[in-house]
């Protein structure tokens, strides 16, 4: 496994570990947990599924100035607390400065959450004057 480059300071345990990284390719594991919650019955909000899925563009990218610019997502299956969920990314598209990303969320076989992300690699970190 190639190491990642970018987004190093990232809560792993809130959105998801490396689990294989290769040229234009991410795979990520994360397991739901109750901060996850919005309810007492254990649903996980989809923002957290939103951030697994960025999480595997970026490190599918995977250079240290990349940033996301615009993101779609289409929810399929909802989650519970103590769920295992895989996220796979890979570079479709390469122009320039822009990478398009497709992302697919898994619970085992179920698809859970699928996306296309349009990132960008700048010349310097987006916070740099």
């Amino acid at each position: 496994m190639s190491s990642a480059q970018t987004h190093l300071g990232i809560d792993r345990s809130l959105c998801g570990e490396p689990v294989r990284l290769g040229p234009g390719s991410a795979e990520l594991s994360l397991t739901t947990v109750a901060s996850m919650a919005v309810d007492d019955r254990g649903l996980v909000h989809g923002g957290f599924v939103f951030g697994l899925a960025d999480h595997a563009a970026m490190l599918a990218v995977n250079d240290p100035n990349v940033v996301l610019g615009a993101a779609s997502a289409r929810f399929l299956r909802p989650l519970r607390v103590g769920e295992v969920v895989m996220a796979r990314a890979s570079v479709t598209a390469e122009a320039g400065r822009k990478r398009s990303v497709a992302v697919e969320v898994r619970r085992g076989d179920e698809p859970v959450m699928t996306g296309e992300f349009t990132c960008f690699v700048l010349e310097q970190h987006v916070l740099d004057p």
